[in-house]
């Protein structure tokens, strides 16, 4: 018997699955035998009896589950840190345990009742005592840690868990004597296991696979070089012993019914202070502000979504609810993460979603200064499409040219303050870069619930993909954008490969270029080359467009056609000599509509109007979309993407292809104002001009 190893234990008199608050329990209710589960239990009470002290804490009637003394609270020395069960059920075990710890010379802490925490079923010491492994995600909240870490003036390492099997750490991770650890990585987080393998050598993890996991073998008692525990697999006993351990196993498949097995059935009362441990927790929280539609709009849900799938907790300090129609809400909520790691990506999403730190607490910018031309500093913010403010000199300072993919320079002179999204290749040393992510908001528009409710606006775009079925209604819709557009002065730009010509779309597009409905066109080499071979010989890709067979020769066509403009110097000489005279190209020329082609390494000839130098394209496609109200993306992915990417947030952008992959890649960029359509890019452009004929036809009136 080693007599410094104390367990505390509960007899099973009243021990049944009367409910379920875990995936274990489902099924099982009232399906445990009594008999059986005490003849299991005496069993596991013996070979601890052997090996250490044993203590009981009298059954109560009415709370089954006492019987899984690990959820009682932590111990460590003469401290315990008392349970604050989630589930009801459990709730009323609290005043038994803490009880029994104070009859027994224990200093309880007690948890803020709001606060849960299950005990040593999600707080497992260190068997070398270097540190507290403290699991969070269905039992045990993560903003406990601190307060554990605080009354117990040690080192808290904090373990995501995502696996609802596998509900308290105990279930699935426990640590050995010798520095050795038994666990089941897929229950963890990809951080979590990060953690682990930083603190844990490879030599010294010892992997149980699913088939033990679903046995809880993890779900174990280590008294030095003894690993008591439920029924094994032959593999695993090998691993363990291996290792130097000898393993006792005795069966526990009444109390896995309820989710638990030897570990869940004992609390050890004995931890020893370490002399040289100290409080150290890695957890970090903020408090941010969210204003807007909070809940109509589905704004609180996505925020507190982000913070609990990426591994964080809250806590919603305050929430202000507007009391009429068009009035915002707005709420304070404290964000935590279990290291600034994750609190940065938690952060960078929940930016995107308008919250932003409270005003008071951020005045001056966080900036670096860039040092070298075109290198950011690290940790550079990477701007979005949505509509940004910095804070600069305790003010909040809106950014201009916003975009994607750039970073943020901020200015300050006389003249004032400035903020402006910068691509990489245009910083210059000394440049003043925002970095992390304090001090920055994006703003979302405030509308009002019949705005985003009504017909008349662009709400079907709801960065979806609309299928076959709806590509008559959705083209309507487009087409009444378009022409409340072209009316009102604004301006539609357009990006389009050269499928728009191989289907028949080139007729359309002109007549919506000629109509005063594109404003600006952006496409590659391709597009003008065999619209121009369409307007001159007839033909794409050496095609007969009319009987849709190739020509003989036909393959040729489009390099004379390339040979020809360069004859002439440009497209705009040749519709000026009467060579060009119809087509895509033809119409941009004679409506004075602007167009940029973009080279690649791809690209035959190139045309005399191609731009191969990828820079200057880049810039030329970013001025001709400025003050852009819509953009058609026309069966071309990668410019199209390139186009997004240079597009704030609030401009209508349709993307259509027959590839449903394509169109969902476009469509996933992130503006609620986007919608794809998967058909064929023809038939689309047919569509939308039938569309705008029935809009400028005349009403008749019936008699």
């Amino acid at each position: 018997m080693t007599e410094t190893i104390r367990f505390l234990m509960c007899s099973p008199d009243h021990y049944d699955v009367d409910y379920v608050i875990n995936p274990w329990m489902e099924g099982n209710i009232h399906k445990s035998s009594q008999e059986k589960a005490r003849q299991q239990w005496q069993q596991l009470y013996h070979v601890l009896k052997d090996r250490a002290l044993v203590d009981l804490v009298p059954p109560e009637k009415g709370w089954p589950d006492m019987v899984f003394t690990a959820n009682a609270g932590l111990v460590l020395e003469k401290i315990v840190v008392l349970s604050r069960f989630l589930h009801k059920e459990r709730q009323g075990e609290e005043p038994y345990f803490k009880q029994w710890f104070e009859d027994n010379g224990f200093t309880v802490h007690e948890l803020p009742k709001d606060l849960p925490f299950e005990g040593a079923g999600d707080a497992l010491l260190d068997r070398e005592g270097r540190w507290l492994w403290a699991g969070y995600g269905f039992r045990t909240e993560l903003d406990s840690h601190p307060l554990i870490a605080k009354w117990l003036d040690i080192e808290v390492l904090s373990l995501r868990l995502i696996d609802e099997r596998f509900y308290h750490l105990d279930t699935c991770f426990c640590p050995l004597s010798g520095g050795y650890l038994l666990y089941y990585p897929d229950a963890f987080d990809a951080y979590s296991n990060r953690l682990i393998e930083l603190k844990i050598p490879e030599e010294k993890r010892i992997i149980v696979e699913e088939a033990d996991a679903v046995n809880f073998a993890c779900n174990a008692v280590n008294i030095g070089q003894v690993i008591v525990m439920n029924k094994i697999s032959d593999d695993l006993q090998y691993k363990l012993v291996s290792k130097g351990f000898e393993v006792v196993q005795t069966p526990l498949t009444e109390f896995l019914k309820a989710g638990g097995a030897a570990k869940c059935l004992t609390l050890r009362t004995t931890e020893p202070l370490i002399p040289d441990h100290h409080a150290n927790v890695t957890i970090e929280s903020r408090i941010l502000q969210l204003e807007g539609h909070l809940l109509d709009a589905g704004i609180m849900n996505k925020a507190l979504d982000v913070v609990v799938g990426n591994g964080g907790s809250f806590k919603v300090l305050n929430f202000t609810l507007g009391i009429e129609r068009q009035s915002t809400s707005s709420a304070e909520v404290r964000v935590s993460a279990p290291s600034h790691e994750v609190m940065e990506e938690i952060m960078v999403q929940l930016i995107d979603l308008g919250a932003a730190a409270r005003p008071q607490e951020i005045c001056d910018v966080n900036t670096a200064v860039v040092a070298q031309d075109g290198v950011a500093p690290d940790d550079f913010y990477v701007s979005t499409i949505y509509p940004t403010e910095v804070r600069v000199s305790c003010e909040w300072v809106r950014v201009e040219n916003q975009r994607m993919d750039a970073a943020i320079v901020v200015t300050e002179s006389p003249e004032g303050k400035t903020a402006k999204c910068t691509l990489l290749r245009d910083l210059k040393a000394g440049d003043r870069v925002m970095v992390g992510v304090e001090g920055i908001r994006t703003i979302r528009q405030a509308e009002s619930r019949e705005q985003r409710n009504s017909t008349q606006e662009f709400t079907f775009m709801g960065a979806g993909v609309s299928s076959e079925r709806r590509v008559e209604l959705t083209v309507e819709q487009i087409a009444w954008e378009m022409r409340k557009i072209r009316d009102q002065g604004g301006k539609v730009a357009v990006t389009a490969g050269p499928v728009v010509i191989h289907t028949g779309g080139a007729q359309h597009l002109s007549r919506l270029i000629r109509d005063g409905y594109v404003h600006a066109l952006l496409g590659g080499n391709a597009i003008a080359v065999h619209d121009m071979e369409q307007a001159i010989m007839g033909t794409s890709l050496g095609v007969d467009m009319q009987k849709g067979i190739p020509v003989r020769g036909g393959h040729r066509h489009h390099l004379k056609i390339i040979n020809l403009i360069r004859r002439h110097g440009s497209i705009a000489k040749a519709v000026s000599a009467g060579v060009l005279t119809k087509g895509v190209m033809y119409e941009c020329v004679k409506n004075n509509v602007p167009f940029s082609l973009a080279g690649s390494i791809r690209d035959d000839g190139p045309l005399p109007d191609t731009e191969m130098d990828l820079i200057k394209a880049q810039e030329e496609y970013s001025r001709l979309i400025q003050g852009a109200d819509m953009i058609l993306m026309l069966s071309s992915m990668l410019h199209s993407i390139g186009v997004g990417n240079m597009t704030p947030a609030g401009v209508k952008m349709v993307c259509v292809d027959i590839n449903p992959a394509v169109v969902t890649k476009l469509s996933d960029r992130g503006s609620v104002e986007s919608v794809g359509i998967v058909t064929d890019v023809g038939l689309f452009l047919s569509l939308l001009t039938q569309q705008l004929d029935k809009l400028t036809r005349p009403l008749v009136e019936t008699v």
